[in-house]
């Protein structure tokens, strides 16, 4: 990289993280304390990338993305994920017209920038293949056409904690294509005291947008140019190796704990996300730390643990930080 496009790329990356904490900022005005949350979002939102949320009610998990919604003018949906949900009310439905005698097409929810899929483990199998070539192919079919969605299209599905009653695990195919999964927990002492007094105020908190679609799109753009060593790259690849072949990185412990390790598009979602998580610290290239900390929200919904994991109750997150501790650091 020469200097002239070294500095013009710093120039550009100087310009998106002002922006973006112009955002978190106004995005605070609504949502108190989970800042790992909010990062999240955004760099899922940058990084093209979908996000899984689990956590209990009431954790402002929807007020966060409705509130990240308002700040960049971007259009927004929210579906509620029942047990009687059918694919025609996210997707949409051809209607047929007796005065022409032909169809036209009546568009779902899910024709939007933000789609709010809430609980999404509430719903049946069959609407959940219906969100699968949204979620990865950015279209949707209805009858014989196939419509494309806007752009940028992201789904931020919540969850409840799958051993609540009235949840399942979704299809494993469908939770590889979320880039992240973040575990939401409750607040600090002070934050929830600071929620209290908003909340009882009677004073309505207005979001000003700051952002526009068009910027998220060209931070996007700057993302894809951030430099990234060899050796770094050879790291991300030996992580994901590493949930699939333990012993071949001294690991050999976790051979009878792990299932199914990580699928390529965790490398490719890895790689994506440590750019964007440079971007968003201001710099222009990526570092080993960026990909450590990015790691466990990439990895910990594609890493299947076996049942003796869980009879020595070892999760997923357990078997990952053994992995980050061990295989070594460039």
């Amino acid at each position: 990289m020469s200097a002239a496009v070294a500095e013009d790329l710093s120039h550009e990356i100087e310009t998106h993280t002002a922006l973006f904490a112009g955002l978190l900022k106004e995005v605070g005005k609504v949502v108190v304390g989970q800042h790992y949350m909010l990062e999240r979002l955004l760099l899922a939102l940058i990084a093209d990338g979908h996000i899984l949320l689990e956590g209990l009610p009431g954790l402002a998990k929807t007020t966060a993305v409705k509130a990240i919604s308002d700040a960049i003018k971007t259009s927004f949906s929210r579906v509620s994920f029942t047990p009687d949900l059918l694919p025609a009310d996210l997707l949409g439905t051809e209607i047929y017209r007796p005065n022409t005698g032909e169809f036209s097409v009546k568009q779902g929810p899910v024709f939007t920038n933000l789609l709010l899929a809430d609980e999404i483990n509430r719903a049946p199998a069959k609407v959940q293949s219906a969100l699968l070539e949204a979620m990865q192919e950015r279209q949707v079919t209805l009858g014989d056409q196939t419509y494309q969605l806007p752009h940028p299209f992201l789904v931020l599905a919540t969850q409840n904690p799958i051993e609540q009653e009235g949840t399942y695990p979704l299809p494993e195919a469908q939770v590889d294509r979320f880039m992240l999964k973040l575990k939401v927990g409750y607040p600090t002492r002070e934050e929830e005291k600071e929620i209290m007094r908003r909340m009882t105020s009677g004073t309505p908190h207005t979001i000003t947008p700051v952002l526009t679609p068009e910027q998220i799109l060209a931070a996007r753009a700057t993302a894809e140019r951030i430099y990234v060593d060899p050796k770094v790259e050879d790291y991300i690849v030996n992580i994901i190796n590493a949930t699939r072949e333990p012993g071949l990185y001294k690991l050999e412990s976790l051979e009878k704990l792990i299932e199914i390790g990580a699928s390529p598009r965790a490398t490719i979602y890895l790689l994506k996300a440590a750019r964007v998580l440079a971007l968003l610290g201001g710099r222009s290239y990526v570092t080993p730390q960026d990909v450590k900390t990015i790691g466990p929200d990439i990895l910990r919904h594609r890493v299947l643990v076996t049942y003796e994991a869980e009879a020595r109750e070892l999760t997923s997150d357990d078997i990952i930080a053994d992995i980050f501790n061990t295989v070594d650091v460039p």
